[in-house]
């Protein structure tokens, strides 16, 4: 078993409020691991802490490990640019740079440094290749992305970060706004990506976690409940709160 991530005993903290407790979980490397629960379960404060982004936010504090290819990312002297290049995240609401859409798959990057434009050519055509959007748009790469349809920008975002070749690729919620052909679409992206990438999924789709998902976890008001193969989970939880969170009993 190849671990990606190790972690123990996660507190989490914003402003001496709770949003963890106790999170104990090893996440496979090349798997999707779907992230279920109801709402303020810490799904999200979760996803966050992976790539630090909870640093940002004022009165945050954490307690316990979190080992990225057995490195601690929270030791003071490891590089949170790199985590971020490394650990790269795409949000619930697409938010595509005001420019063209080559130009939001580049930034990053030119930001660190790549201005081969021979490269940058083919790695915004593998990105969004990737992302199944090359066909939609591989003709207008030149005009904004801010006309893309609400499927398409999101999409792109998910280009934008494989664009920094990074090892794990975290989604809050991506298709909470989408149609469900834009849904298939992310969907069937998501199945090719794990070939190359850890994927870690937070959704409030359970029929989404059952479709995509390798590993499923079930977090409810910050702690873990359950932990397994997403085909056990599903149909033969341990938990009886996991059962009548999935079978719509609550939640």
């Amino acid at each position: 078993m190849n671990i990606k991530f190790h972690i123990e005993k996660l507190n989490f903290y914003f402003n001496k409020i709770q949003a963890l407790k106790e999170i104990n979980i090893d996440i496979q490397s090349n798997k999707i691991l779907g992230i279920i629960g109801p709402a303020s379960s810490g799904k999200t404060t979760f996803l966050r802490a992976l790539n630090r982004m909870n640093d940002l936010e004022y009165g945050s504090e954490m307690d316990g490990i979190i080992l990225l290819d057995d490195k601690n990312i929270y030791e003071a002297d490891y590089n949170v640019v790199e985590l971020r290049r490394r650990v790269g995240m795409v949000f619930a609401m697409p938010v595509p740079l005001p420019m063209s859409i080559y130009e939001n798959i580049v930034y990053g990057p030119k930001i660190s440094g790549n201005n081969d434009k021979k490269h940058l050519g083919e790695l915004t055509e593998k990105s969004l290749k990737a992302a199944y959007l090359w066909d939609e748009v591989k003709d207008r790469l030149k005009t904004s992305a801010m006309r893309l349809s609400g499927g398409q920008q999101q999409r792109l975002c998910l280009a934008r970060v494989l664009a920094m070749e990074p090892d794990v690729i975290l989604l809050d919620e991506p298709c909470s706004g989408l149609d469900p052909i834009s849904t298939a679409k992310i969907e069937d992206a998501l199945a090719e990506l794990k070939k190359e990438y850890t994927i870690i999924l937070v959704t409030n789709n359970t029929k989404q976690a059952a479709r995509v998902s390798d590993y499923t976890a079930f977090f409810l008001m910050g702690e873990l409940i359950e932990y397994g193969k997403t085909g056990q989970i599903f149909t033969a939880p341990s938990n009886l709160k996991t059962s009548e969170y999935i079978t719509g009993r609550f939640g």
